[in-house]
């Protein structure tokens, strides 16, 4: 089957290819480094990880790029507020990215371009625009002429009078249009600045992505990524600009995850309807926030509740028991150990249809709920062959389910952790609290046992109960 993206451009799913050989471009759009981070952000940031990891599980040479918006009105205004240089916030920022991205185990892409070190080729690209009549320059400031680019609207799917009819227009007499957008600005007293043909001044923030992505990955790349909340102006701009330069197609796919809700709003700093990510991380860990990022759709709206932590803690916890029985049964067989039966199972034939369902489910535009579904029909079947009379057959298909999960879940950057361990006497106090509550429950002293058991849960250490014994891990939110 192949891999289909949906396009925005073109509002429907469309088989992918690269423009260029076995070389995937992929440029998404990053932060601005004025604040700390949302689960809004950290949305962004895991889906683009999860397509990556899984063009590269196709086959495919990613060259990933995600940009850091280093100079700006926000910025600006927070430096003054807490009197650093916008450099200095910046770096505190960036620093506090990367910590953050590490631990919901998002790789490190292949370049981080900050506006501020693309002075020239941000000062180039306007002077192309300008030489081409695309941009004007009146007093210091330069504007792109959005009536001279004929597809603009192109990625919105609206006329230019539809676009801007309500929409928030920065008013300047300056310019010949209402909706004509910055790509220099002038500079400001107490602002920095940089020398350019117009006089001192900074960029605008659409020029910005464009220059950037095109000296990294060429004047047409192969998906070009952000939150849905980008489509415009943001990705509209761009493409006007970076068309109107060159005269080739921009970006081949755009590609767009849905917002992060809280209380059905946008999670968005500037209304203060957000939880950061380090408030999450502080309860949760970046895995639980991870599988909860990928619960849903990539392009459908995340509504954030406690709960939905709590669900995500659970669902990863029941692989992790799997894991962990399945790494018993089989480190407990020495003769499996020895030698592995050559003879393929029959029953692993069924496993293989899941793993196929879990691909099936990726190859139509990254569906990572219907791919979390197909392991955890993995693990319904794998616990129910553990309910039963372990044989060396049953030991061979289990290996392999707990491989397959690992591997498919690698794609996801989830199920790769290890069990945590408790020092050896917290332990054995453990083990001796659930010798008690198994002769309570033998007894028939249910209320009694289940408060053990509510109380090991509320720190964080989940009972099973099995035929043979009691089983403990230690849950995934902490």
């Amino acid at each position: 089957m192949a891999l289909k993206i949906y396009n925005t451009l073109h509002s429907k799913k469309e088989v992918f290819f690269p423009l260029r050989g076995n070389e995937v471009r992929m440029y998404v759009c990053g932060v601005t480094l004025y604040d700390e981070l949302h689960l809004g952000h950290a949305r962004a940031a895991v889906v683009f990880d999860v397509i990556r990891n899984y063009l590269e599980y196709k086959g495919y040479r990613v060259n990933y790029v995600t940009n850091f918006t280093d100079v700006d009105d926000k910025m600006i205004q927070r430096a003054k507020q807490l009197g650093i240089t916008i450099f200095d916030l910046a770096e505190k920022f960036m620093n506090e990215y990367f910590n953050q991205m590490q631990r919901l185990g998002v790789r490190k892409a292949n370049y981080y371009p900050r506006a501020t070190q693309h002075i020239k080729e941000i000062i180039d690209l306007i002077k192309l625009l300008e030489k081409r009549g695309f941009a004007y320059c009146v007093n210091g400031d330069v504007f792109f002429r959005v009536k001279k680019f004929s597809n603009y609207g192109k990625l919105s799917h609206q006329s230019l009078e539809e676009l801007f009819a309500g929409a928030r227009i920065e008013v300047s007499e300056k310019k010949e249009q209402p909706f004509d957008f910055a790509l220099w600005k002038k500079a400001k007293e107490g602002e920095p600045s940089w020398e350019s043909p117009w006089g001192k001044g900074r960029p605008g923030w659409h020029i910005e992505c464009s220059s950037m992505a095109m000296k990294y990955l060429g004047e047409s790349i192969d998906i070009h990524g952000g939150g849905r909340d980008l489509v415009f102006p943001h990705h509209e701009n761009e493409i006007a600009q970076s068309e109107a330069a060159t005269g080739k197609i921009f970006a081949n796919f755009w590609v767009h995850n849905g917002l992060v809700t809280m209380d059905g709003e946008k999670m968005a700093k500037s209304t203060g309807n957000f939880l950061t990510l380090a408030k999450a991380l502080e309860k949760y860990s970046g895995e639980v926030i991870r599988y909860f990022l990928l619960s849903s759709h990539y392009r459908s709206p995340l509504n954030y509740s406690e709960n939905s932590l709590k669900e995500a803690s659970s669902s990863l916890d029941r692989v992790y028991t799997l894991l962990d029985r399945i790494n018993k049964e089989i480190s407990g067989a020495t003769s499996f150990k020895k030698k592995i039966p050559p003879k393929i199972p029959p029953m692993i034939s069924k496993f293989e249809e899941l793993s196929n369902k879990f691909i099936q489910a990726m190859d139509d535009d990254f569906n990572t709920p219907a791919a979390l579904s197909a392991i955890f029909e993995m693990v319904k079947e794998a616990n129910l062959i553990l309910e039963k009379s372990i044989s060396e057959s049953s030991r061979v298909t289990l290996l392999e389910v707990s491989n397959k999960i690992k591997k498919l879940g690698s794609i996801l950057g989830v199920f790769q952790g290890k069990k945590e361990k408790l020092n050896q006497k917290t332990e054995e106090l453990l083990k001796i609290l659930i010798e008690v509550r198994d002769k309570l429950r033998k007894k028939r002293e249910w209320d009694l046992s289940d408060e053990i058991r509510k109380k090991l849960k509320n720190i964080g250490i989940q009972l099973e109960d099995r035929k043979e014994e009691t089983e403990w891990r230690i849950q995934s939110s902490n």
